[in-house]
């Protein structure tokens, strides 16, 4: 099925509309500013009728290959900027983004969830198919579809357009937004899927609220554990991949892409935008910070912490995470250290 979609987009909005509500500037002439564009993606996925950005040198790369209409960026980048791309100067490129990401969705600030009236519990717009059991208290929102044989238990919101597979499991008090979950999902008590990520241009005069306009992706076979939350993207998708395995009380960020049959341990974080393989493992309370990558097979000891990428097959510890036999050496040079005479602030040492 084609999903139509979590949000109305506005528009088309020539270049010269983009510009002055981002409080920006078009390179190329009267001509160029009366372009119009009808969406916007990030830079790998845009085409010619797609506005894009660019505020992070980890994506110059894609930055000189993208095919986008336009791009919100900086001064000085402004010559990077591929043929066929339109640059839109910005002093501050991220909070540009934020106006032209309110100028495309203007209700993505306040998005739809619950059923359509005060008395109805499921929306007459919304299917479920046969063998779907809906237990008291929950809600179905409009133009949610639901698979045979899952259960919604008490008091669980499925949202404005939802989808959610066969054979599921939807806890008490679940609440799912801006989401598209596939078969055999389970989702315990106090699961949050699909609200805001954590999204603001900070500034001295304040911090702007960037929209969220991206979905969450969950593949079949997923487990995840009470009371953890999965941010949808900003953009582009949160993608949770098949089979993995979450614990409680983890929290996943906005565009994170989680591969296929991971392990996340209890009070694990993980940053916007990282991306996780296949197979990877997390220790409890491990986390990544964002924008970096962690190869397939890799694992994080528990309470480690990634700030860099992480290679295919290393298992890592400590904080900043580095290989495990190296952390290890660490650990027992201090407990050497710490051991020799003198060195124990207790044991009287220069005392009169």
């Amino acid at each position: 099925m084609n999903h139509p979609g979590f949000f109305d987009i506005a528009g088309p909005f020539s270049l010269q509309e983009i510009a002055a509500a981002t409080q920006s500037e078009v390179r190329g002439g009267t001509d160029v500013a009366a372009l119009k564009l009808k969406g916007m993606q990030p830079l790998s996925e845009a085409s010619p009728s797609d506005l894009s950005f660019f505020d992070n040198r980890k994506y110059l790369s894609q930055l000189l290959e993208t095919k986008a209409g336009a791009c919100l960026v900086s001064a000085k980048f402004a010559d990077r900027v591929p043929a066929g791309t339109v640059p839109i100067v910005a002093r501050a490129p991220y909070p540009a983004f934020a106006r032209a990401l309110a100028l495309f969705y203007p209700g993505a600030m306040r998005s739809k969830a619950g059923a359509a009236g005060e008395q109805e519990r499921i929306s007459p717009s919304a299917v479920l198919e046969e063998g779907v059991e809906v237990e008291p208290g929950a809600v179905i929102g409009p133009e949610a579809r639901i698979g045979r044989g899952t259960r919604i238990a008490a008091g669980a919101v499925v949202g404005y357009r939802v989808t959610i597979g066969r054979d599921c499991y939807v806890g008490p008090l679940v609440s799912v937004v801006h989401a598209l979950v596939g078969d055999r999902v389970i989702l315990h008590a106090g699961v949050r899927i699909g609200q805001d990520g954590f999204g603001f241009a900070m500034g001295a005069q304040g911090h702007l609220k960037v929209p969220q306009v991206g979905r969450v992706i969950i593949q079949d076979d997923v487990e995840i554990g009470a009371n953890s939350t999965i941010d949808r993207g900003a953009l582009k998708d949160t993608i949770i991949g098949e089979g993995t395995k979450i614990d409680n009380l983890v929290q996943i960020g906005h565009n994170v892409v989680i591969g296929r049959h991971c392990v996340i341990v209890g009070q694990v974080g993980i940053a916007g935008s990282a991306e996780l393989g296949d197979y990877v493992v997390m220790g409890g309370q491990a986390g990544l910070v964002g924008h970096i990558k962690v190869g397939q097979g890799a694992q994080l000891a528990g309470g480690s912490h990634a700030k860099n990428d992480v290679p295919a097959g290393a298992v890592m510890a400590g904080t900043p995470a580095r290989p495990f036999k190296e952390w290890a050496r660490e650990v027992a040079a201090l407990r050497r250290l710490a051991r020799r005479p003198g060195s124990n602030p207790d044991d009287g040492a220069g005392d009169s």
